[in-house]
């Protein structure tokens, strides 16, 4: 199933998802959540996204990486995640959001980081992701807290992207997948 994604000025970007209970059969969920990141051509999927307040994310970094990148990708799914350690040179890097069309900004985060979090079997996972990955894993991350890449914006840059904003959250924005608009 593909879901509509929830456009920016939905409330449930803005809340903190609420954690899964362990062994709730989440697979389906999952596998439509990769299908519907795909669809959108995203890297990235948290459940805010499609409108489920729960603590998931999906992910592919190997779409971002060329065929000259050291760096693997992950494809994966992340139930409950929680950041221990966020660490090394923060970098930045053009951020974009499939709730957030036609708006990219440049983003500073920190260039590694420690994740506990269950895998799609309900193993308990500790483990350490750098590059674009943890950048992935980062900005999907926020939205489970209700963390917008565009909240990190200040000053100048955030007026420069507030008109886009207001016309995102009614509606008048063109892609390429079906979205949910706040009424």
């Amino acid at each position: 199933m593909i879901y509509p994604i929830v456009a920016y000025g939905h409330s449930i970007l803005k809340k903190e998802a609420t954690e899964i209970a362990e062994g709730e059969d989440v697979k389906p969920l999952i596998k439509d959540m990769f299908a519907t990141m795909e669809h959108a051509s995203g890297v990235g999927l948290a459940a805010p996204q499609i409108n489920k307040g729960i603590r998931l994310f999906v992910i592919d970094s190997n779409l971002m990486l060329d065929d000259e990148s050291e760096e693997k990708g992950v494809r994966r799914a992340f139930i409950n995640p929680i950041i221990l350690d966020e660490y090394g040179d923060e970098f930045g890097f053009e951020e974009g959001c499939l709730s957030i069309p036609e708006v990219r900004a440049e983003i500073f985060r920190p260039e590694k980081l420690t994740l506990e979090y269950y895998d799609e079997d309900w193993n308990l996972r500790e483990e350490e992701f750098s590059g674009l990955t943890a950048r992935v894993i980062q900005h999907e991350y926020d939205h489970l807290e209700g963390i917008l890449f565009v909240d990190y914006l200040k000053g100048l840059k955030r007026r420069m992207v507030k008109s886009k904003l207001l016309e995102i959250s009614k509606g008048r924005v063109s892609t390429d997948y079906r979205m949910l608009f706040p009424l």
